[in-house]
This record gives structure tokens, sequence and C-alpha cells, in this order.
């Protein structure tokens, strides 16, 4: 079938919106209408070449939308389901069965290598084959196909538009908190860049009952949002003297947990010297290939300090992502207060908003 799709072809250019051919759904997979898709750093890093990737290339991994079609051998949706995309897993590797497909021991081939297994793409045009399937979707598209376990089925009295970002961004902050750092009520929390990924740790955090949320930036209106959602203090960057100090003196004795997604080694040296005894350093920010961080490691040492590497919030994205919505719907995740609408011929509006930091949450809307 014929459909529009937003196409990289060149790296650091704008994408271009196309009349693609669809293929034929196959036994394990799903086609889907996209009624929204979030716009992630992500993105923005893969069109500028931080992350290279095989082009052409459809870019898009926070997709929501309805069920068309389902292949033979699917078993979690039917046609009419409304459904939230993900990234893909093979369901069978040793993270895979151990509840960590964030993990996968086939996670990059499936979510970056812009093809199936075989070597087909599912997306075509008069210049030949275009790669697809990005984190298992390639959502800046009309339709998708989708592996069956990219896909999260949800109420169809919700509002897709705001659920679309649980896919990737928001799962990555809120999971690294709620998952991977397991943060409970009295701890302390440090989130070092408040966008959309360190935004969703704030909130979660706060659902968490952690007793001070401290919020670091360099973007003022940023700050005054982390307090609206849930931060306890907040330290401006740009104008603090000394923000190891502040934050120190903020929780007394530094605080048990931070996040980072920043993805600037300089700033995560900085985290580190906030942190208790026995502390945890969480690192989800975009952090370039070969980059290196600047790490004491006596300090590390001799002050029993984790540094934790986490991918997707280490979700389970059927399981995480309802625990995300129900949150949601109590009022204890204001998911709605990131987002700004953009239409799919706008995408690169929604790309470049994203990259200048000038929005939270970009999320396109496709008619």
């Amino acid at each position: 079938m014929k459909i529009q799709a937003a196409v990289l072809r060149e790296s650091s250019r704008p994408l271009v919106i196309e009349e693609l051919d669809l293929d034929e759904v196959r036994s394990d997979e799903v086609r889907v209408k996209i009624a929204f898709c979030g716009v992630c750093h992500t993105d923005v890093a893969c069109r500028d070449a931080v992350i290279p990737l095989k082009l052409p290339l459809v870019l898009g991994h926070e997709g929501a939308g309805i069920v068309e079609e389902v292949g033979a051998g699917v078993t979690r949706v039917r046609p009419g389901d409304h459904v939230l995309l993900s990234f893909a897993s093979c369901g069978f590797c040793h993270s895979c069965r151990t509840a960590h497909p964030a993990y996968c021991e086939h996670f990059n081939p499936m979510n970056f290598g812009g093809a199936r297994s075989d070597g087909t793409t599912t997306l075509s045009g008069p210049k030949g084959a275009v790669n697809s399937l990005f984190f298992g979707q390639s959502a800046f598209a009309t339709h998708a196909i989708v592996p069956q376990s990219s896909l999260i089925r949800v109420d169809p009295d919700l509002p897709l538009d705001v659920l679309a970002p649980l896919g990737c961004g928001v799962q990555t902050g809120a999971g690294a908190v709620l998952n991977s750092l397991q943060a409970r009520p009295g701890d302390s929390i440090a989130v070092f860049g408040v966008g959309a990924v360190g935004m969703s740790a704030i909130m979660a955090a706060r659902a968490s009952g952690c007793s001070k949320i401290v919020a670091i930036d360099r973007v003022r209106q940023r700050l005054e949002l982390a307090l609206e959602l849930g931060a306890t203090h907040v330290v401006d960057a740009k104008e603090t003297s000394d923000l190891i100090d502040e934050v120190r003196s903020i929780s007394n004795s530094g605080v048990t947990h931070v996040v980072d997604s920043t993805g600037v080694g300089d700033v995560v040296a900085q985290a580190l010297q906030c942190l208790s005894l026995r502390g945890t350093c969480a690192l989800v920010g975009m952090y370039p290939p070969g980059h290196r961080l600047p790490i004491d490691t006596r300090f590390i040492v001799l002050n029993g300090i984790n540094v934790k590497g986490i991918v997707e919030g280490d979700s389970q994205p059927s399981h995480f992502i309802p625990r995300l919505i129900e949150l949601y719907q109590a009022g204890n995740f204001p998911l709605d207060r990131l987002i700004t609408p953009f239409g799919f011929a706008d995408v690169n509006a929604a790309m470049d908003a994203s990259a200048a930091c000038a929005v939270l949450k970009p999320v396109l809307w496709f008619n």
C-alpha cells in the first residue's frame, strides 16, 4: 500500500515527506495506522549522525495508533486495537527471558539495523529500498509495520497523543528511577538535565515518595516547571558558583541517587560528587560513541559509589508502560504537561525545536 513517510536521505539535512510503498504484513508483524508520534532526542542524534545509521531511513520511535492488520502468528493484538509502540526485542535471549528486554542480545540489529532479519525492508520507493524498523517502528509515517514485541495495547478511551512518548523518552527517565534505582520514600535524588527524560525522572521520584528532589538545568523555564511537577529544589547551573556544594547543602550529606540525562562527561563528574556514601549515579543521556567520563576512581572506591548505565529505563514495556498509565490516570504523572503538538508536515520544525531545547516533548499529529 502507498503511505506518506518522512525520509532522511542525507545526514544533518531536513527530512523529506515522500510517498512510499509499505510491504505486506508477515506472520509476526502488525500494520499500524499511526495517529501520533513523539519526537525524541535520539531521532535528532540519528539525523545528525551522532549515531551513524544506514540511509535512507525513516526515523520515529514513539508511535501510537490503531491496528489495521495482523499476521497469522500474532496473538497480542487484533485489528481495531489502540496501541503504543516501543522498542523491539527477540523474546528468547537470556535478557528477554529474565524481563530485561532493553538489553536484548539482538537489540542493535532489531532496532538500528534498518531491516528484517532476512535483510528485507518494510519500505521502498521509486529510488529503491528505504531502511525501516527504526526501534522496531519507523513511526514518522502514516503507517508502520511493527513486530508484535513492540506493541502495548491500551484502552481506546485514553488519549494517544499524551501517551505516545511513553514508548521511549518517558519510560527511560521514569524507569531509571522506578526500575533501576528503585527509589523509595525518604530517598533523595538529583536530576541533571530536565528535558523530557529528566522531567519524567522528576515525576517518578515524586511518585516514589522521595523526600528531596533536586532539578538541575540551565533553562529557567524548565526549572520552574520541574517545581510544579515534583521537584522540591532547583539549581540553575548558569547562576550557581558551586553546583556540587549547593546540591550537597540541600541534601545535607549528598543525595541517595543521581540521574544524568545530559550526556556530558563533565556534568557526570559533578553529579558523582553530589552523591552520598554508597550512592548511585544513573547514566541515561545520549553519550556520543567513544565518549569518556572524567571519573576520579579513588573517589568512587572510597565512597562506595555506584555508576549504572541504563537503557530504556530497564523497562519491560508490556508491564511498565501500563504502570505509568495508571500513575497518569491517578494524577500522579502529569505527562500532558510536557507535550507540544506539531502537524506531521512540520516534522522538521519539531525536530529543530527538540534539538534547540525550545520544547520538552514535540508530538506529531497525523490527520
